[in-house]
């Protein structure tokens, strides 16, 4: 059933994310510097139906991970990959490639391994503050490395690097969610709103779908969503095993199929976040002439 659930709201997270892409590629760019731009997005009517087919998405997440480990139900969502390229084929006129297709399955094949053979198992429903701290400093850290990236002028890079910070957030919100809606179950919904991980889940999932909409507005929908895809899962795999204490299944040869796997996603995922740079490249030894400035004479 949680697998199930996952999976339902991983193609809603995918429709979510190809009609926010073509709601956002009407409207001005956005900018931290200029916060009335995001308003200016709200007035897309496509848009905003994106954005609400974000709650059915995040109520079966959340009703996924009430009934499974973290470390088994988030790696579904990398199944977002294999269902937005269509979608966005479709919908938004994105030019996808059989070699994106291929490597786009690769993702979805080598998370699915690394739940096969994996088999993540036990653990707890929260951890120790200062844990949770160590975690969050952390994955703060590298979201403010990543950033800095999403300044060049490469399109595809700027989608992958706005896309992984989107899916880092998305991660630990994920994650979050489990002793939250633990403790919705024991306490009530006054327990969770005295709580601060309810905080730490809400500002988390509303920087991710801010970052997201930046990364989806370079109009480069394969390399934003494949990258998200995958270190939503790599952050939620890790926080569950080391916070939460979920346990990979027992024989050594068990867990260096299930980390390979998970490698191999990981770099299918980076080729597909590097293939607009690689198709100019391509483009650019057949015949160069095409991306030189033509002569004035």
């Amino acid at each position: 059933m949680a697998a199930a659930l996952a999976l339902i709201a991983s193609a809603i997270f995918a429709l979510s994310t190809v009609l926010q892409q073509r709601g956002g590629l009407n409207a001005p760019p956005l900018s931290f510097r200029h916060p009335g731009s995001f308003g200016r997005l709200a007035g897309q009517r496509i848009w905003l139906v994106g954005i609400v087919l974000l709650i059915p998405g995040w109520l079966l997440q959340a009703a996924a991970l009430d009934r499974g480990r973290v470390a088994v139900i988030q790696p579904i969502f990398t199944m977002t990959v294999v269902f937005v390229l269509p979608l966005g084929y479709w919908l938004t006129a994105q030019r996808i490639t059989w070699r994106q297709v291929v490597e786009a399955c690769v993702v979805a094949a080598g998370l699915g391994v690394f739940i096969a053979f994996g088999d993540p198992g036990g653990g707890r429903s929260n951890a120790p503050n200062w844990e949770w701290v160590v975690a969050i400093a952390v994955i703060a850290g590298v979201c403010a490395a990543l950033l800095p990236l999403g300044k060049k002028e490469r399109p595809s890079l700027r989608a992958g690097a706005y896309g992984t910070v989107a899916g880092l957030l998305s991660g630990l919100a994920a994650t979050v969610c489990k002793p939250v809606v633990e403790l919705l179950h024991s306490g009530g919904l006054g327990g969770v709103l005295g709580n601060w991980q309810v905080y730490v889940l809400l500002i988390a999932g509303a920087l991710g779908v801010v970052f997201q909409q930046i990364a989806l507005q370079t109009a480069r929908l394969a390399p934003a969503v494949a990258t998200g895809a995958v270190a939503n899962p790599l952050v939620s795999v890790l926080l569950g095993i080391v916070l939460l204490e979920e346990r990979l299944a027992p024989p050594t040869w068990h867990k260096i199929v299930a980390f390979a796997a998970l490698g191999v996603a990981l770099a299918a995922a980076v080729a597909i976040a590097l293939s607009e740079e690689r198709q100019k490249h391509e483009q650019s030894r057949s015949d160069p002439s095409r991306l030189e400035p033509a002569s004035t004479g």
